[in-house]
C-alpha cells in the first residue's frame, strides 16, 4: 500500500510556450504559488523533469526545463499537469488540511459507525462542507465545525464526527 507522502500532487497546469528557446508558460494551480521560486524537480505524466529556472509573468510562471531548448520540445508540455511529491508539499498549521488529503477519508460518527467516505469539499464561505457518499448511495452534507468534527486523521485514512447516522441534511 502507497503511504500518502508517496501521493503526487498537482501544482499548475502547462500552457503555450514561451519565445523560441523552449520557455513554456505554467499556471499556477496551488495556494502557494511562490513555491515556483524553491523547485528543482516535478512530474509530468509521472516522468520526472528538472526545472532550471523560473520567473513569474502576471498570473503564470515562465518556466525552462532542462533539455528543452525549442518551441516544438515545450509544445509536448502543453495542456499537461505539474505535479511534486506529495512530501514536498508546504507545510500547514497544526489543524489545516489539504483537500486532497481530505477526499476519500471514511467518516465515523461518535458510535463508530462508519457514514462514508468524503467525496469532494464545498466551498461556503462561513465554512467548508464535507460531502460524505454513505453506503446506500445517499449523500450526506457534513459541516467542518469544530462541534461536530472531532478528529482528522490523514495517516490512518479517517475522520471522526458527532453526527446520527440517520440524521436529516
Amino acid at each position: 500500500m502507497k503511504s500518502v507522502t508517496d501521493k503526487k500532487i498537482i501544482i499548475g497546469k502547462f500552457g503555450a510556450t514561451h519565445g523560441i528557446r523552449g520557455d513554456i508558460k505554467v499556471y499556477p494551480l496551488t495556494d502557494f504559488p511562490e513555491r515556483f521560486n524553491t523547485i528543482k524537480t516535478a512530474y509530468v505524466d509521472d516522468k520526472e523533469i528538472e526545472i532550471t529556472k523560473t520567473r513569474y509573468q502576471k498570473n503564470f510562471v515562465v518556466m525552462k526545463i532542462k533539455s528543452v531548448d525549442n518551441r516544438e520540445d515545450a509544445m509536448r508540455f502543453t495542456n499537461k499537469l505539474l505535479k511534486i511529491n506529495r512530501a514536498d508539499a508546504a507545510s500547514l498549521n497544526e489543524g489545516e488540511y489539504y483537500a486532497f488529503d481530505i477526499v476519500g477519508l471514511e467518516v465515523i460518527n461518535q458510535d463508530d459507525v462508519v457514514l462514508g467516505e468524503i467525496t469532494d469539499i464545498l466551498k461556503t464561505g462561513s465554512n467548508d462542507v464535507y460531502i460524505t457518499k454513505a453506503k446506500d448511495g445517499r449523500q450526506i452534507l457534513i459541516p467542518a465545525l469544530k462541534k461536530v468534527v472531532t478528529e482528522i486523521n490523514i495517516q490512518d485514512g479517517y475522520m471522526k464526527v458527532i453526527w446520527d447516522e440517520n440524521q436529516e441534511v
